[in-house]
């Protein structure tokens, strides 16, 4: 599967007139932002986990804050200290600029279309298979076949919960202040995340077939010695 962790390779944008280079996470971040609501660090962990982390990766909370305080730097949030209702200490919540917005449409609009990067660490361990036994092979698959349906279930969820209970896109943070076009995008990603999962199930279920098929024709040569 496709590896969705952050590392030196982060791609970047390289900017242009007038505008900072950037890291694909601070573009993640900004386009939580995009939807128009004021968001704390907290919130901004939330979302990411229970959508970008589906489809791309949820940044840590220190890779969160680290991209806030850059944003905030270039001039694409601003910030502010909200008192809670709970009575614990303010919190501080950030809201995209105009120029963050400009910047963000102009990402999505312009970046390069870069192939994803595939490091599936569960086919490696295959393709070592001539150092496995057999029954260890099926249970890495059946545990990765496991994970692919966990993923697939949950994304299921997120897509009936983005598209509310009259099935029309709905903010998953309870205000919707682009309109309803805006969270449309979201749920068909989160839609297109749920398949990927069931062809990631699916295929874990084709070469344990093949696995099947492969002590089959080895059963068959071991008995014509």
């Amino acid at each position: 599967m496709t590896e969705k962790k952050a590392d030196a390779t982060d791609t970047a944008d390289t900017g242009d007139a007038g505008r900072p280079a950037l890291p694909a996470t601070s573009w993640a971040v900004l386009g939580l932002l995009s939807f128009g609501e004021e968001l704390s660090g907290y919130d901004l962990k939330k979302w990411s986990d229970s959508s970008l982390r589906l489809f791309y990766w949820s940044p840590s909370f220190s890779q969160i804050y680290g991209e806030l305080k850059r944003l905030e730097k270039v001039g694409y949030v601003t910030a502010r200290m909200v008192a809670q209702e709970t009575g614990n200490r303010d919190k501080r919540v950030y809201v995209i600029t105009d120029a963050g917005m400009a910047a963000v449409r102009h990402w999505a609009r312009e970046a390069p279309v870069e192939p994803p990067v595939l490091k599936h660490g569960v086919m490696l361990r295959m393709w070592l298979g001539h150092l496995l036994e057999t029954d260890r092979m099926r249970d890495v698959l059946g545990r990765h076949r496991a994970y692919a349906e966990t993923m697939r279930q949950r994304a299921e969820v997120d897509v009936a919960d983005a598209h509310g209970e009259d099935g029309h896109s709905a903010d998953p943070h309870g205000a919707d202040p682009h309109g309803e076009e805006s969270w449309a995008y979201p749920a068909l990603v989160l839609k297109w995340s749920e398949r990927y999962y069931a062809a990631e199930r699916d295929l874990a279920d084709a070469m344990l077939a093949d696995l099947a098929d492969l002590d089959d024709l080895d059963e068959r040569d071991r008995r014509r010695l």
